[in-house]
C-alpha cells in the first residue's frame, strides 16, 4: 500500500506552516517532509534544515534530494529519504512552491495540491509578524503574490482566513478529500 504526497502552496503569509503543524499535531500517521533551505535555522519556524549555498551545492549533486528548487532568493530541496514513508502507507505532506510543482508532478504522479488562500490584508499582517523582511519587501512579495497552479493538477483550495483551529480543520478535512483536475 502506497501513501499519497500532498503539495501545500499559497503565498507567503497563508499560514502554511501553521496548518501543517496543527495537522501534524492531530493526525500522526502524516509525515510533514522536512525542507533544506539555504537560510539560518530559526528557532520557532517551521522544521526545517538550513545549510549554506555550499553545502546545498554538494546535496544536490550527490542527488540527495527528491525535489528542489529556488524562490525568494533562496534555494529550497526535500531529500528522497523524507518520502520513504510512503512505502509504509503513510500520506506525505510537504510545503512547496508552485514552481517546483511540475517537477513534483514528474517524481509523483498521483500529487495532489492543496492550495492555502489569505486575505491580503491578513497575508500583510502575518508577514509584518514575522519580522523577517521589510515594509517594502512585503509589499513586493504582496504585489506578485499569485495563487495560479500549472494546469492540469489537482487542486483542493483552502481559506486560511478564520482562526488556526479552523484552517486546520480545513486541511484535515482537504487530506481527505478528492481533488478537482
Amino acid at each position: 500500500m502506497n501513501g499519497r504526497v500532498f503539495a501545500v502552496v499559497g503565498p507567503s503569509g497563508a499560514g502554511k506552516d501553521t496548518l501543517l503543524a496543527g495537522a501534524m499535531a492531530q493526525s500522526p500517521t502524516l509525515h510533514w517532509a522536512r525542507r533544506v533551505i539555504t537560510r539560518p535555522q530559526v528557532a520557532g519556524d517551521e522544521p526545517f534544515e538550513g545549510v549554506s549555498p555550499q553545502e546545498f551545492d554538494g546535496l544536490s549533486h550527490a542527488g540527495a534530494f527528491a525535489l528542489e528548487w529556488p524562490a525568494h532568493g533562496l534555494r529550497y530541496g526535500i531529500r528522497k529519504t523524507e518520502f520513504a514513508s510512503l512505502a509504509q502507507g503513510r500520506d506525505v505532506v510537504f510545503n512547496g512552491s508552485r514552481a517546483a510543482l511540475p517537477l513534483a508532478l514528474a517524481q509523483f504522479p498521483s500529487l495532489t495540491v492543496l492550495r492555502i488562500s489569505a486575505p491580503s490584508k491578513v497575508l500583510a499582517e502575518r508577514l509584518a509578524a514575522r519580522g523577517r523582511e521589510t515594509m517594502a519587501e512585503i509589499e513586493a512579495r504582496l504585489a506578485r503574490a499569485s495563487y495560479e497552479v500549472p494546469e492540469g493538477l489537482p487542486v483542493i483550495d483552502i481559506a486560511n482566513d478564520s482562526t488556526p483551529a479552523v484552517g486546520i480543520a480545513r486541511l484535515l478535512a482537504a487530506l481527505q478529500a478528492k481533488a478537482v483536475r
